[in-house]
């Protein structure tokens, strides 16, 4: 699947699904990968760069630059980045976009996930290793496969459009296939790579034509994937704030920018090992649907994503060694050239500082060349400080 068509992808196909829900993004109202996609497009930034080689050439493909791990990362990235950007538009006489809280926020967020979908399938390696990893001596497809091999024909398997909606069908069911393995002497396969992708591509392409009918649903919702991750018992072996004795690994680290079918193959390879480890706590094995299979993705997603939190008193001093306090001043302050920043709206949270840290960089700086300080640059965590004190500034009355 490729990230350039996030506007229909998002939508992920549910075999049984009957209707469509209200719009939701996938980190919240204001955090839209969907309109972020069509922002990047309106605002002109798909002129000069390319998402997996749809798009202009002047900046990097963005979906192969090294990937954020946070709004933070992300946020710093787009300062750092920013001058060289700007005189490059100027160079090239395209018009600077002015962006609102609202619109960098979906901008951030369509950008942190880009690696969420995945290119398309190859049919054929999937149909080699439909054969390779013992599937067809249990399952049939189309005119392929064992039609008495004691598994269901996966023919329906091919009206989801989603790795999601697969990954849902092979955990509600891994413990009976192990069961079925084990009895016949056939090798538990795992997946790597894109194999999974290519599988899905097969048994898409094996399916005969208009024998099921692909009804969509909207993308995971991360409020209902974090009720899900306590309700379906995932937090007990995978904490979300680490202790040190856990037996699953670390889900926001390990697993949350994974795409949607790394998630699956993750998912299937680990099974047998996460159904012991539920055994032995006495925990039944929760069955997923393929909608709330992706809420718990969205969740994860969304929790890495604002993981890092700032600290306000290494805020103040990354202001001032980066000499942010040299040009604005505070609370009525005179002498400094740039606005002031107690009078700045839409402070009180990170997509509205995001948004005037990117509008402040394209304000023409009055001062002579030799009077300015070379542009400060941000790791990820000194924007989050910055952030954290910018927002604790308080308008004056």
């Amino acid at each position: 699947m490729k990230a350039g068509g996030i506007a229909v992808l998002v939508a992920l196909l549910v075999l049984g699904a009957t209707s469509m829900s209200a719009a939701q993004g996938l980190f919240g109202a204001t955090q839209d990968p969907v309109a972020g996609e069509k922002l990047f497009k309106a605002k002109g930034c798909v002129r000069c760069h390319a998402v997996n080689g749809a798009g202009g050439s002047v900046g990097p493909d963005l979906a192969r630059v090294a990937r954020p791990h946070t709004f933070f990362d992300l946020a710093a990235a787009l300062w750092n980045h920013t001058p060289k950007m700007a005189a490059r538009m100027r160079q090239l006489g395209v018009s600077r976009p002015q962006l609102d809280a609202r619109e960098i926020g979906d901008l951030a967020a369509y950008l942190y996930t880009l690696n969420y979908f995945d290119r398309q399938g190859d049919a054929t390696a999937g149909h080699r290793l439909f054969a390779e990893k013992h599937c067809a001596e249990c399952h049939a497809v189309g005119r392929s496969g064992a039609r008495d091999g004691g598994g269901p024909d996966l023919t329906a398997l091919a009206a989801y459009g989603s790795p999601i909606g697969i990954a849902s069908a092979m955990w509600n069911h891994a413990a009976k296939m192990s069961a079925r393995m084990q009895q016949r002497g056939i090798p538990r396969p795992t997946f790597q790579g894109s194999e999974l992708l290519d599988l899905i591509a097969y048994l898409k392409s094996a399916a005969p034509k208009g024998r099921h009918v692909e009804v969509y649903v909207l993308p995971g919702n991360a409020g209902n994937g974090r009720l899900l991750f306590a309700d379906k018992r995932c937090v007990v072996c995978h904490p979300l704030v680490r202790r040190g004795d856990e037996e699953g690994p670390d889900l926001i680290e390990g697993q949350a920018q994974k795409s949607l079918t790394e998630f699956a193959t993750a998912m299937w390879n680990k099974a047998p090992r996460m159904l012991q480890s539920m055994e032995g706590k006495q925990i039944a094995p929760p069955s997923l649907r393929p909608d709330e299979m992706s809420d718990l993705v969205a969740y994860l997603y969304s929790v890495r994503y604002f993981r890092q939190s700032g600290d306000v008193r290494r805020g103040v001093l990354v202001a001032v060694n980066t000499g942010c306090l040299d040009c604005h001043g505070l609370y009525g302050e005179r002498g400094k050239p740039a606005s002031d920043l107690t009078q700045a709206k839409n402070l009180d949270a990170p997509g509205g500082v995001l948004a005037a840290l990117w509008n402040h960089t394209f304000v023409d700086d009055p001062r002579p060349a030799k009077d300015r300080r070379p542009w400060p640059t941000f790791r990820g965590d000194e924007m989050a400080d910055l952030m954290a004190y910018l927002r604790t500034l308080k308008r004056q009355p």
